[in-house]
């Protein structure tokens, strides 16, 4: 952990780590090339001590128009802009596939 001076210590518990994937509130090009405002997957590629930088697969413009060439936003640990991602996909367990009982194993 680095030496920092905090005016309380921080939360051992952090609420994301790099390697997560986030969606992030912000401008960015959809499947038509139009630029839009919408929800879009990213990763997180660096945590500071109250920053998290999010880098995106397209291109991602900032508020006032101009495109981010390395794709990647800084956000603030507590913004309402992030959140984790969930994916839409269904994980299901692979043992729900087979009926047990069927097998006759004992």
């Amino acid at each position: 952990m680095r030496n920092t001076n905090y005016m309380r210590p921080p939360d051992e518990e952090e609420a994301y780590k790099i390697g997560d994937r986030v969606e992030v509130f912000c401008d960015h090009e959809d499947n038509a090339g139009q630029r839009i405002r919408d929800w879009l997957k990213g990763t997180i590629v660096q945590f500071e001590n109250k920053l998290i930088a999010v880098q995106f697969r397209e291109n991602v413009y900032l508020t006032d128009g101009w495109m981010v060439p390395d794709r990647i936003l800084w956000f603030p640990l507590d913004s309402v802009n992030v959140r984790p991602y969930v994916s839409k996909k269904k994980k299901s367990d692979p043992l729900e596939d087979f009926d047990l009982d069927s097998l006759n194993l004992f």
